[in-house]
């Protein structure tokens, strides 16, 4: 009997500070926190999503070329690997007949966390027509050139300055900042483009190895 009274004893005063809790008394302080809390995203904008958006968004001229929705668009060619999402830009499409000639799209499809600056067509357009369908139809030299464009790793802009090698063992240097950056003598018109397993740089101009 002493040990029941003790137990309930116990209960009765545990269950005070519940019931003292629960009373009407605590309704005024119970507002208190609901007003602080909705006030809390107003105070702390550096942690909604729309703060990181200019660090991963697409830049340069050409992008606004690029068709806003369908295969072709940004986020259609997120969901496909780079060879694949190139095929569906318009602009590459030299680009997508070399890489077929040289029997690399499964290379780049496969490949995993690469950079890739990709040439437009006005790019090829440039070189003497000679010269491009010499490289045309040379695999091994179309190779070469190929894989000159394409660096180990995800580059992203603010860590695309500086040297780097490619996988056809050559140096590449970038330079600039921003949304401005030069690869050589070839110029940025659309960067930062994302695929499945690349990150993609649409430049100006052909970037010719030393053979």
């Amino acid at each position: 009997m002493r040990t029941s009274t003790t137990i309930l004893g116990i209960g009765a005063a545990l269950l005070v500070p519940l019931a003292a809790c629960s009373s009407p008394t605590a309704a005024p302080m119970s507002s208190a926190p609901m007003a602080s809390s909705s006030s809390m995203p107003m105070s702390s904008p550096a942690m909604t999503p729309s703060m990181s958006a200019p660090m991963t968004a697409q830049f340069g001229p050409a992008c606004a070329s690029v068709p806003s929705t369908g295969a072709g668009s940004f986020a259609g060619m997120a969901k496909d690997p780079v060879a694949t999402a190139a095929s569906n830009n318009p602009a590459l499409s030299t680009l997508v007949t070399a890489v077929k000639k040289a029997g690399l799209v499964d290379t780049l499809n496969n490949a995993k966390d690469i950079t890739v600056f990709a040439p437009t067509n006005d790019a090829f357009g440039k070189l003497p027509k000679k010269n491009l369908d010499a490289v045309l139809a040379d695999k091994t030299m179309l190779t070469k050139v190929l894989t000159n464009h394409v660096v180990a790793g995800r580059l992203s802009p603010d860590m695309l300055a500086g040297e780097h090698e490619t996988l056809a063992k050559t140096k590449l240097t970038v330079t600039g900042s921003g949304e401005n950056f030069m690869v050589g003598t070839a110029k940025v018109v659309c960067g930062n483009v994302q695929t499945a397993n690349a990150t993609v740089y649409i430049i100006d101009s052909v970037l010719l190895p030393k053979m």
